[in-house]
Order: C-alpha cells, then sequence, then structure tokens
C-alpha cells in the first residue's frame, strides 16, 4: 500500500512540478513583453500563471494526502529553456512571436506530462483524476488560446 500512496504521490508531483515550470515560464514572458504594443499579452500570461497557480493549491493536498510534500522544483528542461529565453533576449529583443512561440512550447510539454500522468492513473481515487483531467482540460484552452494568437500574429 505504501508504495502505491508513494507512486500516486509521485505522479501527483510531476504535476505540481510542470505546474513550478508554468508559472516561472509565464512570468519570464512578462519579462520579455515590450511596455507598450503587447497586444494585452501581459493580462494573459498574468492569467494563465495564475491559473497553474491555481492548479498546485488543488494538486498539493493531494500529494500531501498520499503523505509526501509537494515539490517547490521546476524541471530541469524548464530551466534550461528560461535560460535559453533570457540568453536569447539578451542578443536580441524578443519579438512578441517568438513570445507566444515560446509560450506554446511551454503549453506543449505541459500538455505532454499531465498526458503521461493520465496514462498511468490506474488505482488513483477518483476525485483526484476528476481534478487532473479538469486541469488538463482547461490547459488545452489555455494551449489553444495561445496558439491560435501566436497565428494571428503570422497575420499582422
Amino acid at each position: 500500500m505504501e508504495n502505491l500512496n508513494q507512486d500516486q504521490a509521485d505522479l501527483l508531483n510531476q504535476l505540481v512540478e510542470i505546474n513550478n515550470d508554468r508559472i516561472e515560464g509565464y512570468e519570464k514572458a512578462i519579462t520579455l513583453l515590450p511596455t507598450e504594443n503587447n497586444y494585452g499579452l501581459q493580462g494573459i500570461f498574468q492569467k494563465y500563471r495564475d491559473q497553474s497557480v491555481q492548479f498546485k493549491n488543488e494538486l498539493s493536498p493531494l500529494v500531501i494526502r498520499e503523505g509526501d510534500l509537494p515539490t517547490q522544483d521546476t524541471r530541469t528542461s524548464g530551466k534550461l529553456f528560461r535560460t535559453w529565453m533570457e540568453i536569447k533576449s539578451a542578443v536580441a529583443p524578443y519579438t512578441i512571436k517568438a513570445i507566444l512561440e515560446s509560450c506554446e512550447r511551454g503549453e506543449d510539454e505541459f500538455k505532454k506530462v499531465y498526458k503521461d500522468v493520465i496514462q498511468k492513473t490506474q488505482g488513483i481515487p477518483m476525485h483526484n483524476l476528476s481534478i487532473i483531467q479538469s486541469q488538463a482540460d482547461l490547459q488545452k484552452q489555455a494551449h489553444d488560446h495561445i496558439k491560435e494568437l501566436r497565428d494571428n500574429i503570422d497575420r499582422e
């Protein structure tokens, strides 16, 4: 039973970790936005950052219930990506399109982690699965919104 609880806690912590990444990713994107003519993206990015804060707040008690503590870490790949964003923005100003492309890549990774966890949720309580699926659905809407914004920038 303890192994099952730890496995579930590990899966839940993977979700907490990708939400930590998403929070930091959107915070980085906000700092890269121009102060003027940013198409209202600051508010959109804040909304999706706050969405991940909410997701973490929903997941953290589930991790604790499984006998573990919610991770404060981010994924190594996320750290590397944000470092790359910093270096790239230091060399040349980041364009709105490039920022949206970076956000879309982050949303793609988020979607992948949730999909992987959902595939491994055998034996997870229905309540937990419902929360995870609801978060995945909301994130897919966010992903599609970011993609649509990026596509619309191409048309301007």
